[in-house]
């Protein structure tokens, strides 16, 4: 199937792990959206949490602000809160996570939408009696395509043709918009053919318990299919793999949009990376010879070509035997599903494997999203949601024009760039404008049938716009997630419904508090634009480089020292944050908090907000941050994130940015000898 790894890493330059809105008042020189008259919308009623917003019974008052703002704002719920054993981390995310799958499900279980395909799907996932009967007969079906490759020619063709179906490719692949020419869509091209979650994982002692976990799956693995030696086997698909990972670049690198922004056409790229029949690669994808597309890690994709060249055919076969059986897994008989599961626990830590309806509906999420997001946002996205979050966006663009004015270390003649692109800058609210049909994609009683008859249908939908416009309305996520994302060239910012209720946004909260955790998120977002990699992308999209080489070189300094603070967080023994990896998200959080809080001072109109239960309104804000980030997770799921994730662990997501924050430390009294205290001076000011 298509590997999303390198989208993702993609979306990830440019976009954020959570996010978005709001009930605060516009403000005087905002207009309503889409002919909704604001003014006349009355909110009235009780928070969802707490009086106001916040759950203070959340918070260690033992703890000083300054020594541990985390702890302060959460430590009883910390002290008091599990990580269920199905799960490798929890938190207020997690948990929204969890009351939207409820709600899904109960939307997908209905009497009323037995006969919907995605009623039919979820039941096909549920029907264990028949999985068992069909055991691995529609596996070996495909493992027998497999087999039957005879020459290297013939293997190049079928990877090419893993975008659509199960398998794996030594390259990622991706239709989005082009670097130079953002208003078309070219094919993006990346490092690919690794099974575990990073090429770390393959190279660094830290993770030897997850290579013999990865090694033991893939024996059992191939004993299932009935591979010959299969000990063997397994050994020779992670020596293969290893070799890949040495030739790939490290996911810091990755998301370096100057180093991966390689253009060339489809023969230039068969001059450049030989060793591959590329032809036959690109007949499997169905792609025609391209006079452009994005090579983004080119000197590993040369060298992973030249490795093809050197790797003989059997043990290509094997890796992709396995790869095949792997990705089909979820839809095979329990003995295969417990196996991946066994495995998957040495990555993320947990102890349980999740219950098999809320595998169900996150595969129904996945295969038919739009259709099962239009039910869900008719159900639980209220028309006042939309209204007030238009109102709560146009409030943090107004507040980062702001910041981009007042910027001291700017020209004038970047500021002026710079504001175009935050007024360009598009808006997307709950849902896509129009959802996609799904009456082409065919589902019926066959789990396994179901999930090879999705990938094609999404594969083909995504495909279907190689060297076309770029649709700007079109959503790389579902309605139904909680989470939002910055769309890099697309400049444009998409908050899905699923995130647009509380604990992020709540109508009935105090606006201090809809700021501080929804209105953050926004500013995460907006300034993404404006990051370590935004700032390489213009007004119209294009990768170009905008700012004066002194602006260039007053941001990268400030964000050395930011970057700096971070190096010192340690998640585990051994582990810290890489900043270069998380620098993108780490700007963004904290110019979040700073364009939330000066939008929120703008909201009160010159007054002083109300004391309530003894805290201002700016202790107000930053409690209420905090807890958005509460999280507790397990030490494998840490090590894991902080090797692949740009985002920061989330206690650092809450700490990092506040310490930077000089109304932070008013708010809550934060002086030297604190332990989270950094001098004025050793601030990072970025925005």
């Amino acid at each position: 199937m298509t590997d999303f790894r390198s989208a993702a890493r993609l979306l990830a330059a440019a976009s954020a792990l959570a996010l978005a809105a709001t009930g605060a008042p516009a403000l005087a020189n905002t207009t309503p959206a889409d002919g909704v008259d604001t003014d006349q919308i009355v909110v009235t009623g009780r928070p969802a949490i707490g009086d106001w917003g916040v759950d203070l019974s959340n918070r260690d008052l033992t703890v000083k602000p300054g020594d541990d703002f985390e702890r302060y704002a959460s430590g009883a719920w910390m002290a008091r809160t599990e990580i269920p054993s199905d799960k490798s981390r929890t938190g207020s995310f997690v948990e929204l996570d969890e009351t939207v799958r409820e709600n899904v499900r109960g939307l997908v279980t209905s009497p009323a939408k037995a006969s919907t395909k995605y009623g039919m799907h979820y039941a096909a996932f549920m029907d264990e009696r028949a999985i068992e009967r069909a055991g691995l007969t529609p596996l070996m079906q495909d493992i027998a395509v497999v087999r039957a490759i005879d020459d290297k020619s013939e293997f190049a063709r079928f990877m090419g043709s893993t975008y659509d179906k199960f398998g794996i490719n030594l390259f990622g692949s991706f239709v989005y918009a082009d670097t130079g020419n953002p208003n078309m869509n070219v094919l993006w091209l990346s490092q690919g053919g690794l099974g575990m979650p990073d090429r770390d994982y393959y190279l660094k002692d830290d993770f030897a318990k997850q290579r013999a976990a990865y090694q033991a799956f893939a024996e059992r693995t191939f004993k299932a299919i009935g591979v010959a030696n299969p000990a063997v086997a397994a050994q020779e698909v992670l020596a293969f793999e290893t070799y890949i990972a040495q030739l790939s670049w490290d996911s810091a690198e990755s998301r370096d949009i100057g180093k991966t922004n390689n253009p060339m056409s489809t023969a230039e790229l068969a001059r450049y990376a030989p060793g591959l029949d590329w032809a036959a690669f690109w007949d499997g994808y169905n792609v025609p010879a391209q006079d452009r597309l994005i090579v983004q890690e080119n000197t590993a994709i040369q060298a992973l070509a030249a490795l093809y060249a050197s790797t003989d055919l059997d043990t290509l076969k094997l890796w992709q035997q396995f790869h095949v059986a792997n990705q089909a897994s979820p839809y095979l008989n329990k003995a295969m599903v417990d196996s991946s599961f066994e495995y998957a626990k040495s990555i993320s830590g947990v102890t349980q494997q999740r219950p098999r309806w809320k595998r169900a509906i996150d595969n129904v999420n996945g295969s038919l999203g739009e259709l099962v997001g239009e039910s869900y946002v008719a159900e639980y996205f209220p028309a006042v949601a939309k209204a007030r979050m238009d109102d709560l966006v146009r409030n943090l663009k107004l507040a980062m024009a702001d910041r981009i004015r007042d910027n001291e270390w700017m020209a004038a003649e970047t500021k002026t760039e710079a504001l175009a692109k935050l007024e360009r800058m598009d808006v997307m609210i709950g849902h896509p404008e129009e959802f996609r049909s799904y009456d082409a994609l065919p589902i019926g009683n066959s789990l396994y049938a179901n999930a090879k008859a999705a990938a094609k249908f999404n594969a083909d939908y995504s495909m279907a716009d190689l060297g076309k416009p770029v649709d700007r309305k079109k959503w790389l996520m579902v309605p139904q997630v909680v989470n939002a994302y910055n769309g890099f060239t697309e400049n444009k910012m998409v908050f899905p419904a699923g995130i647009l209720q509380p604990p992020f946004f709540d109508p009935y909260a105090d606006p201090a508090v809809n700021y501080g955790a929804i209105g953050v998120v926004i500013g995460h977002e907006i300034s993404h634009g404006f990051d370590d990699q935004g700032r390489k992308i213009d007004q119209t999209g294009a990768i170009r480089d905008w700012w004066t080489a002194q602006d260039a070189a007053r941001f990268d300094a400030e964000a050395k020292k930011f970057g700096a603070q971070y190096a010192k967080y340690e998640v585990a023994p051994g582990a810290a944050v890489n900043p270069e990896l998380t620098m993108g998200e780490n700007i963004a959080d904290l110019a979040g908090v700073l364009v939330a809080y000066d939008a929120y001072k703008k909201s009160l109109g010159g007054k002083e907000a109300p004391v309530i239960d003894g805290l201002t309104g700016d202790q107000r804000f930053f409690l209420a941050y905090a807890q958005v980030w509460r999280s507790k997770a397990r030490e494998d799921s840490l090590r894991s994130q902080v090797a692949t994730d740009p985002h920061s662990p989330e206690r650092f997501r809450t700490i990092g940015p506040l310490r930077n924050v000089d109304a932070w430390y008013a708010a809550f009294d934060v002086k030297p000898g604190d332990a989270n205290y950094i001098a004025p001076e050793d601030r990072a000011r970025i925005w």
